[in-house]
């Protein structure tokens, strides 16, 4: 897909577009940290999906297992256990609106300064509703936003092509996915288990201009749903699963991400129509590298449709240093009529 998606490398300490290039390892890649990350990515040769296209929302800095964003106007400071690193900080950390300090017991609590309960942020024609809550959350996942606009080039142009997108959103959370397929076209149906993050996704794609929009919202256990959608006979031309590290389920069935994400991906696959479109698996989980999720996708989907498998770490840039922050990794298949378009 052109245009896409940024395909990054990191070579001599410099990130770049495009064809590799030389230049001078910066003073930056002397901290332990980032000289970790810089081998890996020279060793792998790894590609990245950046999400770069924001307006409302940076990164500004990391250092030292925290990291300093700006959520539209207000900045907040939270742990990310991908900064491994001890930078110098400047002056920009010192008056945060709010920051979340994590306990060394487990999980940790807010300190506000000056924040609102909630406040907006847009991404394109896209409205969300942030408000800081458990576990440093805000309500969205920034670095989705690559994906969003990977999978909204293809629904459109399938869409323009006068055939009809159904995609099924799973784990669907606050409904970032769920709104970015719905404004491209999309019949989507979203699930998740939480009734409170599925009613903050119906304000997202209300605040987002979709209130009439095709979808369909569903508080249910994504497993059981999956299920009951094989026995109905329901298929979809898309699927989008952000799934949890660890969870239980409504009769207390635990959810461990290494144990359940294959056998959850043959059900899913089941449900997928005959002119699929794409496939697309996040990952927050360290276990679950791009290979694991290239491999899954591979053993699960060639058998049965032709497409194309890709996979790679999902991140954000650093506007302090033009670096890029690893967020994850993401896995994606996209039918063999599309993967060229």
């Amino acid at each position: 897909m052109k245009g896409q998606y940024l395909k990054r490398q990191v070579l001599n300490g410099q990130v770049l577009k495009g064809p590799a290039g030389k230049a001078a390892a910066p003073d930056l890649f002397r901290s332990s940290g980032i000289r970790y990350l810089y081998h890996l990515y020279i060793e792998r040769k790894m590609t990245m999906w950046v999400a770069d296209a924001w307006k409302d929302y940076e990164v500004i800095d990391t250092s030292r297992g925290e990291k300093l964003e700006r959520w539209g106007e207000y900045r907040l400071i939270r742990p990310d256990p991908q900064v491994i690193w001890d930078t110098p900080r400047g002056r920009e950390w010192k008056k945060p609106n709010a920051h979340y300090h994590r306990s060394k017991k487990g999980g940790g609590e807010w300190e506000f300064f000056d924040l609102p309960d909630d406040w907006c942020i847009h991404y394109r024609d896209l409205t969300f509703r942030l408000k800081p809550f458990s576990f440093k959350h805000t309500g969205l996942f920034p670095e989705q936003a690559v994906n969003w606009d990977w999978f909204s080039a293809l629904i459109r142009a399938r869409v323009e092509a006068g055939q009809e997108v159904r995609v099924l959103n799973l784990f669907a959370y606050t409904g970032g996915a769920t709104a970015a397929a719905a404004a491209a076209g999309a019949r989507v149906t979203h699930v998740d288990a939480s009734k409170g993050m599925v009613g903050w996704a119906r304000e997202n794609a209300q605040l987002s201009g979709l209130a009439d929009a095709p979808i369909r919202w569903l508080v249910d256990d994504c497993g059981k749903f999956v299920e009951r959608e094989i026995r109905r006979g329901n298929h979809y031309d898309a699927i989008i699963m952000d799934p949890p590290s660890y969870g239980r389920g409504p009769k207390g069935e635990i959810w461990k991400i290494e144990d359940s994400i294959f056998p959850f991906l043959q059900r899913c696959s089941l449900l997928l129509s005959e002119n699929p479109l794409f496939f697309l698996i996040n990952s927050y989980t360290t276990g679950l590298q791009p290979a694991v999720l290239s491999y899954m996708l591979h053993t699960v989907l060639d058998p049965v449709h032709k497409g194309s498998v890709d996979a790679g770490e999902v991140g954000l840039p650093v506007s302090g240093n033009g670096l890029v922050l690893p967020c994850g990794a993401a896995g994606r298949w996209v039918a063999e009529e599309s993967s060229g378009s």
